[in-house]
C-alpha cells in the first residue's frame, strides 16, 4: 500500500522533512522562514517540530507549549489537540520541547515506532499545502518517524569547508528509509545555506554540491545574513522580523521555486 492513501480523498499535501545529520547547517532557519515564506505566498503551511532543542517552536514565537508532538507520539493528546497558531500568516505549528528527549528510552518496547507519526497525520484537517518537518541533527526514532512520515527530504548543506564530508552517511541514511520504511521517499532538493559570495570556499562548495547533485540543488542560496541570526531572538521569521533583507528575500525566493517544483 502506498504512503499517504489515507489522504487521497484530500486535496494534495506536500509532507517535507528538513534533515541532515550534521548541526549547525541552518535545519531550523530553513524550517522556519521557508513555512513563512510560503504563508506569505498564500499558501498554508503546518510546521511539526520534531527536534527536542524546540528552536522551530520558539522560532516561531511559542515559549513553553502546554502540549507537544511528545504528547501525540504517547497518545497522551490527539493529534488536532496540539496545533497552534503562530505569528506567521497561514502557518500553524505542532510544537516541541525538551520533553522528547526521553522518548527513544521509553518506546524501546513498542512495535512498530518507526509508524507512530506516520499512523497520525491522515488525521491532521485537510487544509495544508505543506507540512514542514523540523528533524533534530541526529539519526534516531524522531528523525525516522520524520523521514518515514515524508513524501521528501530537503537538505541544508552550508557553505562551508566540511561541509560535504558527511553527505555520503546522509544519503546512505536516506537509501536505507527507502529501502526499509517509506520506498517513495524522494529529494526534494538540496540547500546551500551560509553562502558568502566574496569568499572562494563557498563558490568552490557549490560547485562540488551541484557536481554531486545535479538538477536537485535549488537555483536559492541562502546567504549570510546578521538580521537572519537576529530574527529567532524576537519570536519570529525572517519574512516579518525585516522582510527587505537578503535573508528574507533569498527565503521568499526558495519558496516560489519549491511551489514552482510541486507544479511540474
Amino acid at each position: 500500500m502506498k504512503i499517504f492513501d489515507a489522504f487521497k480523498k484530500k486535496k494534495e499535501m506536500r509532507v517535507i522533512s528538513v534533515f541532515n545529520q550534521k548541526g549547525g547547517v541552518g535545519k531550523t532557519t530553513t524550517v522556519v522562514n521557508l513555512a513563512s515564506a510560503l504563508g506569505f505566498n498564500k499558501k498554508k503551511v503546518l510546521v511539526i517540530d520534531m527536534d527536542p532543542q524546540g528552536n522551530s517552536t520558539s522560532g516561531l514565537g511559542v515559549e513553553e507549549p502546554e502540549v507537544t508532538i511528545y504528547d501525540v507520539l504517547t497518545h497522551e493528546k490527539e493529534i488536532n489537540d496540539t496545533i497552534i497558531h503562530t505569528k506567521s500568516k497561514n502557518v500553524d505549528l505542532i510544537p516541541a520541547n525538551a520533553d522528547l528527549c526521553g522518548l527513544e528510552i521509553e518506546l524501546l518496547s513498542v512495535d512498530k515506532k518507526e509508524y507512530l507519526l506516520k499512523e497520525e497525520l491522515p488525521k491532521i484537517p485537510e487544509n495544508y499545502d505543506f507540512i514542514i518537518i523540523d528533524c533534530p541533527p541526529s539519526l534516531s526514532v524522531l528523525s525516522i518517524n520524520s523521514l518515514v512520515s515524508s513524501h521528501s527530504v530537503l537538505i541544508p548543506i552550508q557553505c562551508e569547508y566540511y561541509a560535504l564530508e558527511g553527505v555520503s552517511q546522509l544519503m546512505n541514511t536516506v537509501n536505507i528509509i527507502r529501502k526499509g520504511l517509506n520506498p517513495e521517499l524522494e529529494i526534494e532538493g538540496v540547500l546551500l545555506t551560509m553562502y558568502d559570495s566574496r569568499n572562494n570556499l563557498s563558490e568552490d562548495v557549490k560547485n562540488e554540491t551541484e557536481n554531486y547533485f545535479k538538477d536537485k540543488l535549488f537555483d536559492t542560496v541562502i546567504p549570510r545574513n546578521i538580521r537572519l541570526a537576529e530574527a529567532p531572538s524576537f519570536g519570529e521569521s525572517i519574512i516579518y522580523y525585516d522582510k527587505n533583507s537578503k535573508g528574507a528575500i533569498a527565503y521568499l525566493s526558495l519558496a516560489k521555486e519549491l511551489i514552482k517544483n510541486r507544479r511540474k
